[in-house]
């Protein structure tokens, strides 16, 4: 297929990669990576100028809520379902793990990064709640 019609994209190594960067837009691939599993996780980060759009492709994964508040309080698990798309709306806190296999489509806008996005440091307890939650909605997978 000529690449100036069509261009077919994959990544299937660790991590955050963009693939498409378009206008004012992007799409990029979550994979795992040992940085979201939940006893590592230590911050929740927000996007100060756009929404972030998460679909689960295959494997498994649970994306937390952390309001929209100047700091996180309650954080809320949302057990992720193939196929589905999670619209996490601008200035709201989250963070994923992800299941080894895991493969999560994003589209955010292009510019997304540390200099629009706040990062909030989680408290012991914050944390705990993560593990805790992991271990009882998706027991074992994340080890």
């Amino acid at each position: 297929m000529d690449e100036n019609l069509l261009a077919i994209l994959e990544y299937t190594g660790e991590g955050y990669r963009p693939l498409v960067d378009f206008g004012t837009w992007r799409v990029a691939i979550l994979r795992y990576i040992d940085e979201l599993k939940p006893d590592e996780i230590t911050f929740m980060e927000r996007h100060l100028e756009t929404d972030e759009v998460f679909v689960l492709l295959a494997g498994q994964a649970v994306l937390f809520i952390g309001g929209n508040g100047a700091r996180v309080e309650a954080i809320t698990p949302q057990v992720l379902e193939a196929g589905k798309l999670y619209n996490v709306k601008k200035d709201v806190w989250h963070t994923i793990i992800l299941s080894r296999d895991a493969t999560i489509l994003l589209v955010e806008n292009r510019d997304t990064g540390r200099g629009n996005s706040g990062y909030f440091t989680l408290a012991a307890g914050q944390r705990a709640f993560l593990v805790e939650t992991a271990r009882r909605e998706q027991p074992g997978w994340w080890k």
